[in-house]
Parts: structure tokens; C-alpha cells; sequence
């Protein structure tokens, strides 16, 4: 059995989220979501919408994700792909590179973002409209 990670805060929901995970899952037999905690995404400067515990309801909604795990800082990846008996990390192309230091513990594949959206996008246009 090939066990597939990605990570991500997955806000807003969208049809790039989606692909991303079923590419992900195509290649291989179980997909594993690291999803940014709240108190992560703080660390990070960035705010999500909807809480942890409702972006993992949604997560495990999708019949693409097998499980979600919480990811609670920048240095967990390693532990994660061993203690998860990862084989392929997955992220978006525009991570490329940045997780190459996984190579030595896994497969490491950057897939191309969908073209047209993402969540910053949504955020910029749903403020164009409110502010007119």
C-alpha cells in the first residue's frame, strides 16, 4: 500500500483544493492531510476563516482524504513521513524545492496548481465586490 502526504490549510474550499487532493490520492492508495492548526496558521501570519476542527470536518468529507493529522509547526514533516509510514510527499508546484530535504525519506512530487484559483484569489475578489 503507497501512503500519500500533502499539508495544507484547505480555507475556503475550492475546486484547485480538490484536484490537488485527487492527484494526490492517484498516486497512491491511502492520503494522509496535514491540516495547518489555528494556532499554526498564527505562526504563519495567516487567518483562516473556518476553525481546525471545522476544516477537518470538510477534510474528511472528501472522499479523496483517508486522514487528517494536525500540523503544529514547520519541523514535523520528517517525524510525520516516518511515524505515518509515508512513501510520496505531495505538495503544489509552487512549493517546488522547498521540500526536497524529504527526499531522503520519501518520494517527494510537486503537482502544477489549478490555473484561474486559489483561496487568495476568492478573499481579493469577494473584497472587490463588497467594496465596490
Amino acid at each position: 500500500m503507497k501512503r500519500i502526504l500533502t499539508y495544507g490549510t484547505f480555507d475556503l474550499l475550492h475546486y484547485g483544493h480538490i484536484n490537488l487532493l485527487r492527484r494526490a490520492k492517484e498516486l497512491g492508495d491511502y492520503l494522509i492531510v496535514g491540516l495547518s492548526t489555528d494556532e499554526f496558521n498564527a505562526v504563519k501570519h495567516k487567518e483562516a476563516y473556518h476553525s481546525y476542527e471545522n476544516r477537518k470536518l470538510i477534510l474528511e468529507a472528501i472522499r479523496y482524504v483517508d486522514e487528517v493529522i494536525p500540523e503544529r509547526d514547520w519541523d514535523q514533516k520528517i517525524s510525520d513521513v516516518q511515524d505515518n509510514d509515508v512513501d510520496i510527499f505531495v505538495m503544489g508546484d509552487d512549493w517546488k524545492g522547498k521540500f526536497d530535504f524529504l527526499k531522503d525519506y520519501c518520494e517527494v512530487v510537486y503537482l502544477p496548481r489549478t490555473v484561474g484559483i486559489s483561496t487568495t484569489k476568492i478573499k481579493h475578489d469577494l473584497f472587490s465586490v463588497k467594496n465596490g
